[in-house]
C-alpha cells in the first residue's frame, strides 16, 4: 500500500541527440541576458569559440578539476558578478555541474565563499539561472539539488534548494568520446544512485519507478558503451539511465556504498564512480531483502546474487579497483570509523556501525 511521500522536480529537461546545438536558443527561451559558461580545460577552447555564436556567454571559466575546488566555484561567481551574469552554465561531468550550482547560489551575495561552504552564512535566496549540460552519464547532477566542492583536503556533499538547476540539456552526441574506463566509473555510479535511492531508508514509490528503469537500463548498455564508444544507441541509453538514477536519489538520497566513497576517494584517491562501485556489490548481499529481489526480477536477474556478480563482472572488467590490496597500505581502523559516521550511512536500511564494515572490508582481501 502506497502511503504519503513528497516529491519534487522543477528541472525543465531538452534531452536528444544535437539538443546542445540550441543552447542559444534555449538561453533564450529562459529569458537569459548574460551567462558564464564553466568546464573543464578540456573543452574551454570551444566554449570560448561559442562565444562568437551565442552573445549571451560573457564569460568562460574553464579550469573546473577532477574534484572540483572551491576556488572555482570562487572564481566563477566573481565572474558572473563582473559580467553582470543572471545564469551560469555548467558543461561537463558532475564536477562542472557542481560547481556551477554553487557558483550560481554564492553570485548574488558579498559574503566570503568559505562562509556559505561551512554553513557560517546562509546563501543569498536568489540564485542565478543554472543550466546543467552533462557530457557524462553518471552523477545526475542535472537534476539534483547537490553540490559535491572541495575546499583543500575537505570534500562536502551540500544538499541546498538553491543548487536545483532550472535546466538541463542532456545530449548523448557530448558523451561519443568519454574513455572507457571513465564511462565504466560513471556507469557504475549510476547505478549506484538508482540501487542506494531505492534501498535507502527514505525510499518513496515514484523515485522506486525510476531507480528500476535506471537499474535496467544500465545493465543491458553500460558494457557495450565500455566496448564501443561510438555506439550512439547504447550512449543515449547510458545517458538516459544517468539522468533517471538522478531522479531516483533526489529526493531519498543515498546511503552506505556513496557513505563510504568519501574515505575512499579522499584517504585512497579512487576517482568518485570507482569508490562508490568498491563496495556496491558488497552492499547489495548486505542490503538483499525482498523489495531488493523485487528490482532484480523487474531489471531481468535472477535475484540479489546475480545483481552483485554482474556488478563484480563490470568492475573486473572495467579494471577498477576491488580489493583492499589495490589500494595500498590500508588503515582499516580509520577507513571503518570515517564510513561509519559519515552522515549517509545512517540512510542504509541495514545498520552499518565500525564492526559491520570492518567485516564488509576484510572480506574485500
Amino acid at each position: 500500500m502506497v502511503n504519503e511521500f513528497f516529491y519534487k522536480q522543477p528541472v525543465k529537461i531538452w534531452f536528444g541527440a544535437g539538443k546542445f546545438r540550441q543552447l542559444g536558443e534555449i538561453l533564450g527561451e529562459l529569458e537569459c541576458k548574460k551567462c558564464v559558461l564553466v568546464c573543464g580545460r578540456h573543452f574551454a577552447p570551444e566554449a570560448r569559440a561559442m562565444m562568437q555564436d551565442i552573445p549571451c556567454i560573457a564569460a568562460v571559466f574553464g579550469e573546473v578539476e577532477q574534484n572540483p575546488q572551491l576556488s572555482g566555484a570562487a572564481e566563477t561567481a566573481r565572474l558572473a558578478r563582473e559580467v553582470g551574469a543572471d545564469a551560469i552554465v555548467g558543461v561537463g561531468g558532475g564536477s562542472s555541474i557542481d560547481t556551477a550550482k554553487f557558483a550560481a547560489a554564492a553570485a548574488p551575495g558579498d559574503a566570503d565563499i568559505v562562509d556559505y561552504y561551512t554553513g557560517k552564512v546562509p546563501f543569498p535566496g536568489s540564485p542565478l539561472t543554472i543550466v546543467a549540460v552533462p557530457t557524462t552519464a553518471g552523477t545526475g547532477s542535472e537534476v539534483t539539488q547537490v553540490s559535491v566542492m572541495s575546499h583543500g583536503k575537505e570534500k562536502r556533499t551540500i544538499n541546498n534548494p538553491l543548487f536545483m538547476p532550472t535546466a538541463a540539456i542532456v545530449d548523448p552526441t557530448l558523451t561519443l568520446t568519454v574513455p572507457p574506463r571513465t564511462t565504466m566509473n560513471t556507469g557504475l555510479d549510476a547505478l549506484a544512485h538508482a540501487l542506494e535511492g531505492y534501498w535507502s531508508r527514505n525510499h518513496q514509490p515514484l523515485a522506486d519507478l525510476f531507480a528500476i528503469e535506471a537499474v535496467r537500463v544500465i545493465l543491458a548498455n553500460l558494457e557495450t558503451a565500455w566496448r564501443d564508444g561510438s555506439n550512439l544507441e547504447a550512449r543515449t541509453n547510458m545517458l538516459y539511465a544517468s539522468m533517471v538514477a538522478g531522479l531516483a536519489f533526489s529526493n531519498p538520497r543515498t546511503a552506505g556504498s556513496h557513505a563510504c566513497s568519501y574515505p575512499l576517494s579522499e584517504d585512497y584517491h579512487l576517482p568518485h564512480g570507482e569508490a562508490c562501485a568498491f563496495t556496491l556489490d558488497s552492499f547489495v548481499r548486505i542490503n538483499a531483502d525482498e523489495r531488493l529481489e523485487y528490482l532484480c526480477r523487474r531489471a531481468g536477474l535472477s535475484g540479489t546474487e546475480e545483481l552483485a556478480q554482474r556488478i563484480a563482472y563490470l568492475k573486473e572488467l572495467g579494471g577498477l579497483r576491488r580489493k583492499l590490496s589495490d589500494l595500498g597500505e590500508v588503515d582499516l581502523d580509520k577507513l571503518c570509523h570515517d564510513c561509519a559516521v559519515h552522515v549517509l550511512m545512517n540512510n542504509n536500511p541495514v545498520k552499518m556501525d565500525e564492526a559491520a564494515l570492518r567485516e564488509m572490508f576484510e572480506a574485500l582481501k
